[in-house]
């Protein structure tokens, strides 16, 4: 399958929500804690594209979205002391129709090649602490185990302690 990432628009919100739900879903069947279901909303969804922040994979002949991505330049609520130019990648969700396919794996190197082009030194990202298969995921795709962020009393609002990863860029 031929993929294009491209910048989300607007319309494509309700599809990557429904990527986001499904993969919630898939986790919570599974004991799998990394996000808490219907945590995030169609408006937040809108604002981070508006912000242009959500990036898609689109399947070159039927249109449709089969994974997303954030990235952002800068994350200080969860890399707080982090000074170096990096990516941070959010929000990574593949279409489960589309598992064992490595798009996970494409969505990440193309994640590595726009942070390197936009001059990062680091791609960086964290997932939950008690999520053993994507903390070995993620080593297994060359990111490196750098750290821990623990929110402490904010786990009551939906917060978790995370794992920090990052790959060289250089």
């Amino acid at each position: 399958m031929i993929v294009d990432v491209v910048r989300a628009v607007d319309t494509d919100g309700p599809e990557i929500l429904a990527l986001r739900h499904s993969a919630e879903d898939w986790l919570a069947e599974r004991g799998i804690i990394q996000w808490h279901p219907r945590e995030i909303t169609l408006e937040q969804i809108r604002a981070q594209i508006s912000r242009g922040e959500f990036f898609v994979a689109r399947d070159r002949v039927q249109s449709r979205i089969v994974g997303a991505l954030r990235l952002i330049w800068s994350d200080p609520a969860v890399w707080p002391d982090s000074d170096e130019p990096a990516g941070y990648v959010h929000g990574l969700v593949i279409d489960r129709a589309f598992s064992g396919t490595s798009m996970g794996e494409r969505l990440l190197g193309w994640a590595l090649r726009r942070s390197a082009e936009e001059g990062a030194q680091y791609l960086r990202l964290d997932c939950v602490e008690t999520n053993v298969r994507l903390r070995r995921y993620y080593r297994d795709a060359g990111f490196v185990e750098v750290g821990r962020r623990d929110f402490g009393d904010v786990v009551d609002n939906g917060w978790f302690s995370v794992v920090l990863f990052e790959r060289s860029l250089t």
